[in-house]
């Protein structure tokens, strides 16, 4: 019995490069193999192991259709490690990086109480927690899916001093205080047409949009800020491009003091700080 040889692994990146983008067909075809990059390389003109061009092609066809890559493979890159994404979790993108550099740039010396507001597949939390061993990190979410997810993202990195809390952003804290409160919100309109496009038609709604300005969420935590900031505690918060005046604004009338905005490496407003006044004396 004659059976078609299997196709080279690079004739299917080839095909697939003609309906989806050639970066997105690598990782694709790595997954579905259970391989690396590297391996790939390496490989490229060998014949595709069994059941890899149908795993593949079944992982185009829905790249094609618009779902994002991360959701496909389970897997995004963040700081210096992988973290574990589902449809439950926002898709973790580099310009948040700069929030988490910020914030540790904002860290006490010893001590540090951190907590992360909406944290998702638990990125800004375990980069902080990976930078700083020391701190104590608290990460919330209301979503119990994704914490499941950022829960075991925090296991599989060995990150144990990060604990996880329930709630909609200040309603687990119970009064607590904090040196850093960090938080990448939802802040897209929510008739932004872009929410209908591309990889956000897969993202949970509830973690892009909020709002007819996109700024509800980000109202509530300026707004809680300085009932959960030790004196002369940060409040860091992403936002969107054209969105730095109204974060601004919203921090001063919420009593914080130095409120600045920071651009990211495309010379954009991407996160404004604003700092907790020093504790006053009682009279």
């Amino acid at each position: 019995m004659i059976t078609n040889p299997s196709p080279a692994l690079d004739a299917l990146l080839r095909d697939a490069a003609g309906r989806i983008d050639a970066i997105d067909a690598r990782w694709l075809l790595a997954h579905a193999a259970g391989r690396s990059q590297s391996w790939l390389y390496a490989h490229a003109r060998d014949p595709a192991p069994d059941g890899v061009p149908e795993r593949f092609e079944a992982l185009v066809a829905r790249r094609a259709a618009g779902e994002p890559v991360a959701y496909l493979t389970g897997v995004r890159g963040f700081w210096d490690f992988d973290l574990a994404v589902t449809p439950a979790t926002l898709i973790p993108r580099p310009e948040t990086e700069l929030l988490v550099e910020l914030a540790l740039a904002r860290l006490p010396a010893a001590d540090a109480r951190v907590v992360d507001l909406g944290t998702g597949s638990g990125a800004i939390a375990l980069a902080i927690a990976r930078e700083r061993p020391d701190a104590a990190v608290l990460a919330t979410d209301a979503s119990v899916d994704a914490l499941a997810v950022a829960r075991a993202n925090a296991q599989a990195l060995e990150l144990t001093q990060v604990r996880f809390a329930h709630g909609d952003w200040y309603a687990p804290l119970a009064g607590a205080r904090f040196d850093v409160i960090a938080s990448n919100p939802p802040y897209i309109e929510d008739a932004d047409p872009h929410l209908a496009r591309g990889d956000l038609r897969f993202e949970p709604t509830s973690a892009l949009s909020s709002g007819a300005d996109g700024l509800d969420a980000i109202r509530s935590i300026a707004a809680g800020a300085l009932a959960h900031l030790a004196p002369r505690g940060w409040l860091l918060v992403e936002h969107g491009l054209a969105q730095g005046a109204a974060v601004r604004a919203l921090f001063e009338r919420a009593g914080l003091v130095e409120v600045a905005t920071e651009r990211d490496l495309e010379a954009r407003d991407r996160v404004t700080l604003g700092r907790a006044p020093e504790a006053r004396k009682a009279d």
